[in-house]
């Protein structure tokens, strides 16, 4: 049995605030669920992030909520410059795990990175496991 995606699931105060936040960032989505809106996924390229309102306090993860790998992190991060976004950080390079990367916090606080890996094949979390790491994790 193969897994196919994944699909991260963020707790927000308004889906229609967020699902317009990340819309400035390239998402789009479908529509909203509920009346009022409750529940929004936002799509970009091959990356699904569902926006899910409720009655309790939003949740922020210790550090990143999120980790999108890019193609070209020096790109994207122009393109979100140029929208003059309050909490953009700049690109942090040279990490330990091999990817350059840089971070945009949401209407929420959850911090999205966006990472380039500047190690293909090398770095965890996209390299794809070998025949003989699958036997052995079985």
């Amino acid at each position: 049995m193969t897994m196919l995606r994944a699909m991260p699931v963020l707790q927000v105060r308004d889906v229609v605030v967020s699902a317009a936040f990340y819309e400035r960032l390239g998402f789009f989505h479908h529509g909203f669920w509920g009346d009022p809106p409750g529940f929004c996924i936002v799509q970009r390229d091959g990356i699904s992030i569902a926006l899910d309102g409720g009655d309790t306090p939003v949740p922020t993860n210790q550090w990143w909520a999120v980790y999108v790998y890019v193609e070209d992190v020096a790109q994207l991060h122009a393109e979100f410059s140029a929208l003059e976004l309050r909490n953009l950080t700049e690109i942090r390079r040279g990490n330990p795990y091999g990817c350059d990367d840089f971070d945009v916090i949401d209407p929420d606080g959850h911090r999205i990175a966006f990472g380039q890996d500047m190690q293909p094949g090398a770095s965890p979390g996209l390299a794809s496991a070998s025949a003989e790491e699958k036997e052995d994790a079985e």
